[in-house]
C-alpha cells in the first residue's frame, strides 16, 4: 500500500533509514516551527511561503534537498546536486546528521522563500 501521508511513509522504510527521516523531521520542526509538513510527489515535503525542503529515501541512503539550494551559502560543503535549482545533502547514517550546519541551511531555505516567495512559481516576463 502506498503511503499517503508522512508517518505513513516512514513507517514504511527500513528502520535505519525511519530513524535518519525522524532525526531529519525533528531537526526542521526546531529550526522552522512555522512549517508544513506535507506528503507530497511521493515524499515528505515542508513549505513556509512555498516549498522549501523535502527528504527522500533511497536504497542505501537518505537526501534531505532544498528547493533553492543554488541561491544558499554552502560553508559546511555538504550540499551536492547538478540542476539549475535544487541541492541536496545525502546521509547514509543517523552519525551523518550535523545538526548545526542542517539548521543553517534550513534557516537559509526559511529566508530565500520569504524573500523571494513560493520557488515552484515561475517569475512572470515583463
Amino acid at each position: 500500500m502506498k503511503p499517503t501521508n508522512v508517518d505513513e511513509y516512514v513507517a514504511s522504510l527500513p528502520a535505519d533509514h525511519a530513524a535518519i527521516v525522524n532525526e531529519l523531521r525533528g531537526v526542521i520542526k526546531k529550526a522552522a516551527p512555522k512549517a508544513t509538513e506535507a506528503y507530497k510527489w511521493a515524499q515528505p515535503v515542508y513549505e513556509l511561503d512555498g516549498p522549501m525542503i523535502w527528504i527522500r529515501a533511497y536504497k542505501s541512503y537518505v537526501n534531505i534537498g532544498f528547493w533553492r539550494g543554488t541561491e544558499m551559502q554552502d560553508k559546511h560543503g555538504l550540499l551536492e546536486g547538478e540542476g539549475d535549482r535544487m541541492r541536496h545533502v545525502k546521509l547514509a547514517s543517523t552519525k551523518d546528521i550535523k545538526k548545526s550546519a542542517l539548521t543553517d541551511y534550513i534557516k537559509q531555505a526559511i529566508r530565500l522563500n520569504e524573500t523571494k516567495g513560493n520557488p515552484t512559481q515561475r517569475m512572470a516576463k515583463k
